[in-house]
C-alpha cells in the first residue's frame, strides 16, 4: 500500500468512525504554493474544497496557510467567510467544518478537512478523535523515508503498547478505548495495525524534536 491508498484509508476512517463528520479530505500544498486535494471520501469533499480554491477563503485554507485549527460551527452565518460560507451550505449542504494544519518533510504543508451535514454536528469527541486522524495523515506523508525501520519496530507487543500510551495520555482516553482506536481504525481504513501506529509513533518522535 503505498502513501496514496493510505491517506484515502485515513479519510474513509474517520468519516466512519466519528459519528459529526459526513465528509473528509485533505489539501497539500507544494514547493511552489500550489494547493490541490488527495484521498477525498467523495465529490462533496472534492467540490467544497476547490469551492475555498476559486474563492480564496474558507476554513480549509485557512488552516493550510495560518492557522493550527480552524473550527466552524455554523459555515452560513460565520463573518471570516462572507463568499464561501453561504454557497457551500446552499449548493452541498454543509453546516459545520473543522480543518487541521500539518507539516511533513520535505516541502509540504496541508490541511486535514472535515465536513458535517448539520450546523453545530461537529462535538467535543469527534474533535478530539479527528485530531488522531489528521496527525496520522501528517505522519504517512513522512513514511517513504521510514517505513522499513518503523515495521521492524512495530512487530513487537511493546510497540503497539507505546502508541497506546502516546493516545492514553494526549487525549485522556482509557487504554481499551485507546486500543479499539487503533482497531477500528485499521479496520475501516484497510490499514495494517502497525502502520496505524507507526503514524501515532512518528507523529510523537516529531513533536519531541
Amino acid at each position: 500500500m503505498d502513501v496514496y491508498d493510505t491517506l484515502q484509508g485515513l479519510t474513509a476512517a474517520v468519516v466512519a468512525a466519528t459519528p459529526g463528520i459526513d465528509h473528509a479530505s485533505i489539501s497539500i500544498t507544494d514547493k511552489d504554493g500550489k494547493i490541490q486535494t488527495l484521498a477525498p471520501t467523495d465529490d462533496v469533499a472534492v467540490r467544497a474544497d476547490e469551492l475555498q480554491y476559486e474563492l480564496g477563503e474558507g476554513p480549509c485554507l485557512t488552516a493550510v496557510l495560518k492557522e493550527p485549527v480552524v473550527q466552524v460551527d455554523d459555515i452560513r452565518s460565520d463573518p471570516r467567510w462572507p463568499k464561501y460560507g453561504p454557497r457551500v451550505a446552499a449548493e452541498y449542504g454543509i453546516g459545520s467544518q473543522l480543518a487541521f494544519q500539518f507539516h511533513a518533510d520535505p516541502h509540504v504543508r496541508g490541511g486535514f478537512n472535515l465536513y458535517s451535514h448539520q450546523p453545530h454536528g461537529i462535538g467535543v469527541d469527534d474533535h478530539r478523535l479527528a485530531v488522531l486522524f489528521a496527525n496520522l495523515a501528517a505522519a504517512a506523508l513522512g513514511w517513504s523515508r521510514q517505513d522499513e525501520t518503523l515495521n521492524e519496530a512495530l512487530t513487537t507487543r511493546n510497540t503497539i503498547g507505546q502508541a497506546i500510551g502516546i493516545i492514553v495520555e494526549r487525549y485522556q482516553l482509557d487504554p481499551d478505548r485507546a486500543f479499539n482506536f487503533l482497531v477500528r481504525t485499521s479496520q475501516t481504513g484497510n490499514i495494517k495495525l502497525h502502520d496505524v501506529a507507526a503514524g501515532i509513533i512518528a507523529d510523537a518522535a516529531s513533536r519531541a524534536r
